[in-house]
This record gives structure tokens, sequence and C-alpha cells, in this order.
């Protein structure tokens, strides 16, 4: 059977901890897309750990890890990233690598920081890990899979040789910073080959004999359904799809096979980088909301910057659970809201005066304003509570409130940072 876990929102869902807690019942776990650009954070019996590309089930000696052909790969952060977890006491990692996933270069990340530069005050907030530059390359035809380490080396600096005269014209002529070196680029393709030759396979191939032996697979996403090229907000959003249906080509496996789409919400809302966000906090709101948030605060895990919050946002949710084909919700961080004495819900948006209670394009959500209902809050520590039942009244009455009008079926709750905080429904 194969699940997928993925994000509603903008991302910073809470992830990490359920694709952690769920590749205990697993055999594979595969990252599908995305890069080092946004990370996922795991609190287990090993620490705390913010991973940014191995996939979240790589604690557990049972599973194999998969960096799928959709996944922007930079190799040197991932080999850092290994060595990391090792050096803490995790076992190393049984890690596979397609060798059909393309490759992040050096002159990406450069190329995301002379952009966001040029662009001045209308950046996309991007991380500068060279997400994007990675992408439009892949599309352009002129990025470099896996595999092409691996073959003759003349036709590889050929390769290079191509296109680094397209990036060099760039670097001249827009964004006037030195030209690459061909030379110390072709010597890193080299240390490449050398570094993930251990983990390289036909991944698709390995998965497909794996469904026909009855192996449970766990796709893991990255960001939310609000960070999707397609039906995101666009432009403010990532480079690759953010949706279980992407988990198909991400991986190399038929879509049938998806079997369950749990997709993520926070409790509230969290968002890094630009864009609409309609149920934002400002001032002190979101200090407190920022500080109580998360797993010692509200920050990313990947840049450390503070993250945007506000209000949970019953519409952008409830589109997002849809764009994803959700089957289960799960709703994680319930315990940073135990300090408010009321909680605010955005259940529909005022745009031009109207209210509505769907999701509109970009140019007119950036005109939408919240339409908020406010519930009584609970006012104590909920940590530790492993029965539904036995949450306090008022914080079932939020959970229902939002289930009755998102639609679909919460079936998890986090109440705490750890592997084990969790309640079934």
């Amino acid at each position: 059977m194969v699940k997928a876990v993925v994000g509603a929102n903008w991302g910073d869902e809470g992830k990490g901890k359920i694709t952690d807690m769920l590749a205990q019942d697993a055999d594979i776990i595969v990252r599908f897309q995305g890069g080092a650009n946004a990370g996922h954070t795991i609190v287990n019996h090993y620490g705390k750990f913010a991973l940014h590309t191995l996939p979240s089930g790589v604690f557990y000696s049972h599973t194999t890890s998969i960096i799928g052909n959709g996944v922007a790969l930079n190799i040197p952060v991932l080999m850092k990233e290994i060595k990391g977890i090792e050096e803490r006491g995790v076992p190393s990692p049984k890690l596979l690598i397609s060798d059909r996933a393309q490759i992040v270069m050096p002159y990406h990340v450069a190329l995301d920081a002379y952009e966001e530069e040029r662009l001045k005050g209308h950046s996309f907030g991007s991380t500068k890990s060279g997400i994007a530059p990675f992408y439009s390359d892949k599309y352009a035809k002129i990025g470099f899979q896996v595999s092409e380490l691996f073959m003759d080396e003349e036709a590889l600096r050929e390769k290079l040789h191509n296109v680094c005269e397209i990036k060099n014209a760039l670097l001249q002529d827009l964004y006037h910073k030195p030209l690459l070196d061909e030379d110390a680029l072709f010597e890193e393709l080299k240390s490449y080959k050398t570094m993930v030759e251990p983990y390289i396979c036909d991944t698709s191939a390995y998965l497909h004999e794996a469904l026909k032996n009855g192996k449970n697979i766990l796709l893991e996403g990255q960001l939310g359904s609000l960070k999707d090229p397609d039906h995101g907000i666009y432009p403010m959003v990532t480079s690759s799809s953010t949706l279980a249906a992407y988990g198909a080509i991400g991986a190399g496996i038929p879509p049938y096979e998806i079997r369950q789409i749990i997709t993520v919400c926070k409790a509230y809302s969290s968002a890094v980088g630009a864009g609409a966000f309609v149920s934002e906090l400002f001032g002190e709101e979101a200090d407190a909301l920022r500080e109580h948030g998360g797993d010692g605060g509200e920050y990313g895990a990947t840049t450390g910057r503070p993250r945007r919050v506000g209000w949970f946002d019953c519409v952008a949710s409830r589109y997002g659970l849809r764009m994803q084909g959700t089957t289960d919700v799960a709703f994680t961080v319930l315990d940073a809201l135990g300090y408010l004495d009321e909680i605010s819900v955005c259940t529909d948006y005022e745009i031009d005066g109207k209210e509505t209670s769907e999701f509109p394009v970009t140019w007119q959500l950036e005109r939408a304003k919240p339409v908020l209902e406010t519930l009584p809050g609970w006012k104590c520590d909920i940590r530790g509570i492993r029965r539904y039942e036995e949450l306090p009244e008022n914080c079932r009455a939020y959970v229902e409130f939002i289930e009755e009008r998102l639609g679909y079926p919460i079936k998890m709750i986090s109440n705490g940072p750890g592997r084990d905080d969790i309640i079934y429904r």
C-alpha cells in the first residue's frame, strides 16, 4: 500500500513529525519533490533534527529511504546531512537515490541569490537554495541528471561547456557578476560522482518490485498546496508540484497505487516567505503566537527566520485539502493554543464587500479580508493526553468546529513535538 503525507497550506504544517510517526509501519519512505529549501523538524529518542533532503523515516533501522527523481538534489548538502545524523548516534540510513534525479549546481544557488538581489523589494522571499534556477534548467533541458555523472567524460564536458555559455551570458550582462570556471565545475561534478555512487539505483524499478511484494510505501511531500506552482498562490509559490498526485511522478509509480492521502493542517496558520496570507496576525498578537508555536517557536527549520503566523484559515485549508485529494487530516500543534482566552478562526473571506467561502485566484486573494468567528480557549496544557475524550471541552469544540467547516475527517491530533504526542480519533 502507498500512503502520502502532504501539506494543506504554505508548508511548515508538521509533516516531518507525521511522516516520522507513520514510518514505524512503513518499509520504504520516498521524498518525491522539492529540495533543501525547506526543513522537516523531527523530535525522537535520538534528539531534535531538522532534515532538509533526507526522508523523515531515516531514524528507523527497518526502513529504506529513497530520494526520488522529482527531487532537487544538492549532493554536498545531502552528504553533510547524512554525516550530521550519524555523528549524533543515528545508524547509517539505508538510502537509495534515483539515477534520474537532477543535481542542484553551485551556480543555481548563486543565481538564486543574484535574482533576489536584482528584484530588491519585489523579491519572492526565496531561501536562496537554488531551487527556482534548478527547476528552470530542468524544464529548459539543460540540467544535469545524476546518471550523467557516469557517462563518458568528454560528453559530460561538452554539455557543461554549453551550459556555461548560457550562464555566463546571464552573469555578465544581467547580474554583472564573476563568470563560471568551467574546469572547477567539471571537477565538482567528478566529486559528486564519488559521493553518490554507493546510493544510485533505478528507484522506480525498485519501487515497482516492492509493490509486487506487498511492501508499505510512504511518500513524503515538501511545503503545501498553496505553494504548488499550478494551484497555489502563484507567483509566490515553489517550483515543483507539492500535491500528492505528483508523488506518482516524482517516485515513478502508478498513480492508482496511492490509496491514502494524509494531509497535514496546523491548528493555526504559519508561513515563510512572501505571498498573500489573509488571516495573518501582526504586532504583539503575532509575537505571542510565534513564541508559543512549533517546538521552540515558529522559526524556519532551514533559514531560522521568523515565520509569519495567523489564525486558522478554513477557506485556504479546505481548498488545500481538496487539491491534495485528502482521505485523512492530521491536525498539528494544537497544544500551542493553550495560552489563549479566545481563539479566532477565519471562516470566510470578504472581497470587495462580498463574502465568499471559495479560495480565489491570487489577484483577488490579495484583496481579501478575513471573516472571523471567535471561540473560547481552554487555558491549559494538553501535552501528555492520549485520548480524545480527555481533552478539555473547549479544545474538542475547537477541533470539531474546524472539522465541520473543512468537510474532511480529522483522524490524528498532534499535541506536542514528540513522536508519541499524538491522539487518534
